[in-house]
């Protein structure tokens, strides 16, 4: 019997998914470069309307500025999320311009999520340059995202749509949802054992739950059926859970340059990632030893010899636990794509949204 399929898997048919099909990178940039050309006029609106200090630490976050309050030409997000909504809509026959408000929602909320996960993660870089709290203190960066957070139903409140009652309704579930991973996450840290069923539920609320809102958003205000949100809002979930699992890859074998974090970082904190998780189930010798050594270092700071980690990310390896979440990723993407396709969308639009899927999942590592 191999190593893989001795992995404990929470859907046996991700075992064998089909090969992606190739598609063009520049279709995915151009979409998130048009959708942030379209967003962001609101969305620095909406930040300057915060009360100075939150206003100037919440611009730095998002690349506008730098430390001192000074424009700046700093790395922004992706802007997937807000791609999707945009995109979403127009798949369904609805404008992108019509969905600006609950576009600029969902990428409050996600900064709102990455301003907390920084200061819980001690995380001190984020798109290669200090995060809000290293720079403000992590009282100003907490409230700063709190901030971000309350700004989002009023992006929805104010857009004056017949969607209104239901966008906010899906959001604020979302954004619980959301907060319900990220303590799942955090729960992990103090247990000696997660089991992959735990940990890919956690990722399907932490990550994958406000993709798949952002997706049915953005099909609602574009105009589609329950059946067409449905399969929209899969779509996105599947998306979000192959995006995690592509993440938890570049948190251990991801090239610093292209993350803009410390490389191994998640191994040099004990975290319970999905590649983790799996090579610690997987009943190998390796993932044996894995459990043996994955344990916090004696002064607790998480810092360690780069051949330590190097040696971890080899017994990941030696495990099964990566070739599982690329197997598992690639799956899931899979089903995203069957998703998008039952939806019946535009056929352009389409072509961008798989474009897109490819992108988020198909990261260098």
């Amino acid at each position: 019997m191999t190593t893989a399929h001795r992995l404990p898997d929470a859907d046996p048919a991700s075992e064998t998914p089909p090969t992606p099909r190739e598609t063009a990178p520049s279709a995915a940039r151009e979409a998130l470069e048009a959708c942030r050309r379209l967003i962001d006029p609101a969305l620095r609106d909406r930040v300057a309307g915060l009360p100075a200090p939150l206003a100037g630490v919440a611009s730095y976050h998002f690349g506008w500025t730098d430390a001192a309050g000074r424009p700046d030409g700093g790395p922004t997000g992706k802007a997937l999320r807000p791609a999707l909504v945009t995109g979403c809509a127009e798949a369904v026959g609805g404008s992108a311009r019509d969905a600006v408000a609950p576009a600029v929602a969902v990428e409050l909320v996600h900064n709102f999520s990455l301003l907390h996960d920084d200061i819980l993660d001690g995380d001190t870089t984020r798109r290669h340059r200090a995060t809000a709290w290293a720079v403000f203190g992590s009282p100003t960066a907490l409230l700063t995202g709190d901030a971000l957070l309350a700004l989002a139903p009023r992006a929805l409140a104010e857009d004056d749509s017949p969607h209104l009652a239901t966008g906010i309704r899906w959001l604020a579930r979302s954004t619980e949802l959301l907060v319900e991973g990220e303590r799942a996450d955090i729960s992990f840290e103090e247990r000696d054992r997660v089991t992959l069923a735990e940990c890919l539920a956690m990722a399907e609320r932490k990550t994958a739950e406000l993709l798949a809102c952002s997706c049915a958003l953005g099909a609602l205000w574009g105009g589609a059926g329950p059946e067409r949100i449905a399969s929209l809002r899969a779509f996105g979930r599947h998306l979000g859970t192959a995006f995690q699992l592509t993440d938890d890859l570049l948190g251990i074998w991801g090239d610093p340059a292209v993350t803009g974090k410390p490389a191994r970082a998640d191994l040099a904190c004990r975290k319970k990632s999905l590649p983790v998780v799996a090579a610690l189930e997987s009943g190998t010798p390796a993932g044996r030893r894995l459990a043996r050594r994955y344990t916090p270092p004696p002064d607790g700071t998480g810092e360690e010899t780069p051949g330590e980690l190097a040696l971890l990310a080899r017994l990941v390896e030696e495990a099964g636990g990566r070739e599982w979440a690329e197997r598992r990723a690639a799956g899931e993407l899979e089903r995203a794509l069957a998703a998008l396709e039952a939806a019946e969308p535009a056929p352009e639009a389409a072509r961008r949204l798989s474009a897109l899927a490819r992108l988020a999942c198909r990261r260098d590592r």
